[in-house]
């Protein structure tokens, strides 16, 4: 019997277990996934005594976009996708496979956790995968897509990832299940809501893209992978472009408003930037005051992290300076110049941050620029204020290129706060404080809120239009086409 028959005869098997239940099987996934017909599998008669028509997981290659990727996709309707001995193989083939290839790994999760029939050898094979997504971590791209149960041993997998897709109803990763939890802690929970999209997509931060079907999942990573180069040893693929690389934008010529506290949608400044106004967001849904996403400009790929005034003023809080800073980390590791656009009242106080490890998470962002040694440009957009400014990747940190808007407000903080520090004797002691201090806040702000004095001293690079921002990003990024060297940095660590 040819190998294509085979395939025919355990996906109409598979198809009798899985469209009941709404999913799709393991074969018609990866058809969704790759180019048409490109598909070859991998090791198909690599099978066990318990299922010899077959094992959980179907591995091989094909490509996306005609350039080539390994996959591995999981699948339930052999014993639950569980992982035993000959699955772990399976996948560690591959794995090797794409590393020495140089090419992405996209796994596809669809399995109850480890083959308790098979004991430790499951648990030891699941190691065997931890430490393989680890040697990868920085050198291929990783991606996972979460369209069935992940649970025990078989969520780390996908943390250790780059980028977890993750589909509403079918798709849940969760430690323990809702039995043990109920069993531990006495609290009644359903799979969706312990580890489903809600649970990882807007509260954990697991997973960076939610997705309302397995159909949007795979049309989505196809288009990340647009952005991708094939390893940290490539850039990203230049796409031919018809919007103007000298185009200008003279709606942001009165974009900010004039109220300094009031806020704006810096998504419309983002997609003014990119090519054709598209972009795509990475953990759209998590940590909404901070943007990070792909655009193209001039036709390249550029990572772009930017704070957004619409959630909590734009400030840096725990969960958007690490989700910056993992961006900021895979943006230098696969050679993805960086673009960031910053509007930063500080970092949000309060007791429950400190606490929490603000001061560690902040000093990961810090870290991440630090670090990063790919093309990074920044613009000043409106308030960049004391060490959330240095941390938005300043010039101290190494960035490049620094631009300021005359909107830009670069200072050690905002002038309320200012006043009360620099004032305190002169506002304790006056009879009409408020008054007094409305007269002291203006001179601060006529003073300080604005990029002149940082410009003199050398800490911007220039004063810009807004209306010119895309020009200027554009030739810098030109001037900076050369920096940086090709190959492994280090490894893309979850923050």
């Amino acid at each position: 019997m040819s190998d294509d028959n085979l395939a025919e005869i355990r996906d109409e098997k598979a198809k009798k277990i899985q469209h009941p239940k709404g999913k799709l099987t393991a074969y018609e996934r990866l058809n969704l996934l790759l180019d048409k017909g490109s598909f070859s599998e991998i090791d198909q008669h690599v099978t066990s005594e318990e299922n010899p028509d077959g094992e959980a997981v179907v591995t091989g290659t094909g490509t996306i976009h005609g350039r080539p990727v390994f996959v591995f996709s999981e699948d339930f309707s052999v014993m639950g996708g569980s992982l035993g001995e000959v699955v772990a193989k399976k996948i560690l083939k591959v794995m090797d496979h794409a590393l020495e290839a140089r090419a992405p790994i996209i796994g596809i999760k669809d399995s109850g956790g480890a083959r308790i029939q098979e004991g430790i050898s499951s648990l030891y094979g699941y190691a065997q995968i931890f430490k393989k997504n680890v040697e990868a971590s920085g050198k291929i791209p990783q991606i996972s897509v979460v369209v069935g149960p992940s649970a025990g041993g078989a969520v780390y997998s996908p943390a250790l990832t780059d980028f977890i897709f993750q589909v509403k109803d079918i798709g849940q990763l969760y430690v323990t299940g809702p039995a043990v939890v109920k069993t531990v802690t006495g609290e009644e929970v359903s799979y969706e809501e312990l580890g489903g999209v809600e649970a990882h997509g807007t509260k954990s931060g697991v997973s960076h893209q939610i997705c309302e079907s397995e159909e949007q999942a795979f049309e989505e990573i196809r288009y990340l992978m647009s952005f991708l180069p094939q390893s940290s040893f490539q850039k990203p693929p230049a796409f031919i472009t018809e919007d103007e690389s000298s185009r200008t934008i003279e709606s942001l010529d009165s974009f900010i408003p004039e109220n300094r506290n009031q806020p704006y949608d810096m998504e419309k400044i983002i997609s003014d930037i990119s090519d054709d106004g598209e972009h795509y967001p990475i953990q759209s849904n998590y940590a909404l005051n901070i943007i990070t996403t792909f655009a193209r400009v001039n036709g390249n790929t550029v990572g772009i992290v930017a704070n957004q005034p619409m959630e909590l003023a734009g400030v840096l809080d725990i969960k958007a300076s690490e989700k910056a800073a993992r961006f900021v980390r895979f943006c230098d590791a696969f050679n993805i110049p960086i673009l960031t656009l910053v509007d930063v009242p500080g970092f949000l106080p309060g007791v429950e941050q400190e606490h929490g490890g603000i001061i560690r998470s902040g000093a990961k962002l810090l870290y991440a620029y630090a670090e990063a040694t790919v093309p990074r440009v920044c613009v000043v957009i409106r308030k960049a204020y004391g060490g959330a400014y240095i941390v938005m990747d300043s010039i101290g940190l190494g960035a490049d290129k620094l631009y300021a808007w005359p909107s830009g407000e670069i200072a050690v903080m905002g002038a309320e706060g200012a006043v009360d520090i620099i004032h305190r004797r002169e506002l304790t002691a006056a009879d009409n404080r408020e008054e007094l201090k409305s007269k002291l806040v203006a001179e601060y702000n006529d003073k300080f809120s604005n990029p002149d004095i940082a410009a003199q001293l050398g800490l911007i690079d220039n004063i810009i239009k807004p209306s010119e921002t895309r020009k200027v990003v554009i030739d810098s990024f030109k001037d900076l086409v050369n920096k940086g060297e090709l190959g492994d940095k280090h490894g893309n660590i979850p923050l």
